[in-house]
């Protein structure tokens, strides 16, 4: 869906973007990730064919951009940088505009005023009214903009901090309806800075570090065992006694035990008498992944210059 090699974008001597190979598969759920000021929206806005690389090479659907971008860009829904709208108008009107300017012709037009009432359901709209949109709320902005995006019915969704705005709840409806989406078949490509919502999200994973793809996997893989158990017993003195140095350490009745096998574990203690309570495979999280491939920091640092 997604490709690029060596992409660079260079504003003077500050790399923005930094020599990197995305791949984003049909079916993906893909969360792109990084700290404000990481790149991220400049690497989504050379996708879109917005700004110009400075080298390197993207396609979209297997097509080079931007050189194809009038037969890519119809099947690709968007959301760079916060939504933009006619403030007098209500959110029908400024959706049916945005249709208006998109390719279809007399087909499009037959179908506009259902597919605007459509994706204004799909996003909690509905009953918004003629309200105009200068009165609404920043979460509602962001959902109007994500309505706009849905309008085409796009086999691929690029947004970048769609969940800006929004409320506990409306992050949630958001992720459902994200979630509901790729499981009809849209591809989906999030930009974003918020690590735990990435990681409820996505099934794969990109990291960039000051322009630079640091991490690159499928979720479940970045989350792999950390080798250690937690197990649960009221005979926890025990327990370790049996288990000796394979105990990294304990806590009242919680003990953390190095094993490769849980089963093995299990079946162990209870050979040996120890009436086991819980016992759960420690995984890594994304944010020591994330801390770890870049650097220990979570912030921002500044662009490196070019040489």
């Amino acid at each position: 869906m997604i490709e690029t090699r060596g992409l660079t974008k260079l504003f003077g001597r500050v790399r923005a973007v930094d020599d990197i190979a995305l791949d984003v598969r049909a079916g993906d759920v893909y969360g792109f990730l990084g700290a404000n000021g990481s790149g991220k929206t400049t690497t989504v806005r050379m996708l879109l064919g917005l700004v110009l690389p400075t080298s390197g090479e993207l396609r979209l659907f297997g097509e080079p951009m931007p050189r194809a971008a009038r037969r890519v860009l119809p099947r690709v829904g968007t959301l760079v940088e916060g939504p933009a709208a006619y403030g007098h108008l209500p959110a029908r009107a400024n959706l049916a505009l945005i249709d208006a300017a998109g390719p279809g012709g007399r087909a499009a037009r037959r179908t506009r005023d259902d597919r605007v009432a459509a994706a204004l359901d799909q996003v909690g709209l509905g009953g918004i009214g003629r309200r105009p949109v200068k009165a609404f709320s920043l979460g509602m902005r962001q959902r109007l903009g994500i309505a706009a995006a849905l309008l085409r019915s796009p086999e691929l969704l690029i947004l970048d901090e769609p969940t800006n705005g929004l409320d506990p709840q409306g992050i949630h409806e958001m992720r459902e309806l994200l979630l509901a989406l790729n499981a009809a078949g849209t591809t989906v490509f999030v930009s974003s800075h918020l690590l735990a919502e990435i990681e409820q999200l996505c099934t794969r994973v990109g990291v960039l570090d000051r322009g630079r793809l640091v991490v690159q996997d499928s979720l479940s893989a970045l989350r792999r065992p950390t080798g250690l158990v937690e197990v649960r017993t009221a005979a926890a003195e025990d327990a370790a006694r049996d288990l000796g140095d394979r105990v990294e350490r304990r806590d009242g009745d919680t003990l953390w035990v190095r094993a490769d096998d849980a089963a093995e574990l299990n079946a162990r203690l209870v050979a040996a008498g120890v009436p086991v309570t819980g016992l759960v495979v420690q995984h890594h999280t994304l944010e020591e992944v994330v801390l770890q491939r870049s650097g220990g920091s979570a912030d921002r640092v500044p662009a490196r210059t070019a040489p």
